[in-house]
């Protein structure tokens, strides 16, 4: 395949995916983050490699430009690997989830390609972490791909990226984690204060 071939061929792809989303699904999460915060329950947002550093940008957009409490467990290094190194890969999200006292009125978002699973053995700690979101009664939101996992049996809210090449699915999938949430958290019943560049005359 020659250089422009692929981009074409990737552009094209990002233009179906844009136009296949669910918008009843997006409709739904705006629903839940808008009760969230009215009920002022605290967003926690779950995901692995590129989840993890697409959830540290998502952090600081619903803490800035939504106003809602949001925190990540990938964003502490420290704690991080003292739970993986001490208890385990799979149990550390939900011991974190634990020690922050999740709660129902709370809402968890998970950012991940396949939505995780325990008969593969894939992202089991996403599993574990919303095993225990679903007990204590906090909304699950969630931004995933392919059938969507575990992640899409137990949401609220299962925002699929939809498959248009499986060449792609990765670089899909955490791309448009970023274009949902952005979607997510400029839309006006969510958005509470202005982004800089949008107010510069």
């Amino acid at each position: 395949m020659s250089v422009r071939a692929y981009i074409d061929m990737y552009l094209e792809e990002v233009k179906k995916i844009a136009g296949a989303v669910d918008k009843n699904t997006l409709a739904q999460a705006v629903e839940i983050l808008r009760s969230t915060r009215e009920q002022k329950g605290r967003l926690f947002i779950l995901g692995v490699g590129g989840g993890a550093g697409n959830a540290t940008h998502a952090v600081n957009d619903f803490r800035k430009i939504a106003g809602m409490e949001a925190y990540a467990p990938t964003d502490n290094v420290s704690e991080l690997t003292a739970r993986v190194n001490d208890e385990g890969w799979e149990t550390v999200f939900v011991n974190w989830l634990q020690g922050s006292r999740l709660r129902a009125g709370d809402c968890v978002l998970v950012f991940s390609v396949g939505g995780g699973s325990e008969e593969k053995n894939i992202s089991t700690n996403l599993v574990q972490a919303l095993k225990y979101s679903r007990s204590v009664g906090a909304k699950i939101i969630g931004i995933i791909s392919r059938d969507g996992g575990y992640t899409a049996q137990v949401a609220d809210a299962a925002i699929l990226v939809p498959v248009v090449n499986a060449e792609t699915v990765t670089p899909h999938a955490e791309a448009f984690q970023a274009v949902l949430w952005h979607l997510l958290v400029t839309h006006p019943q969510i958005k509470a204060h202005e982004m800089k560049w949008e107010s510069v005359k």
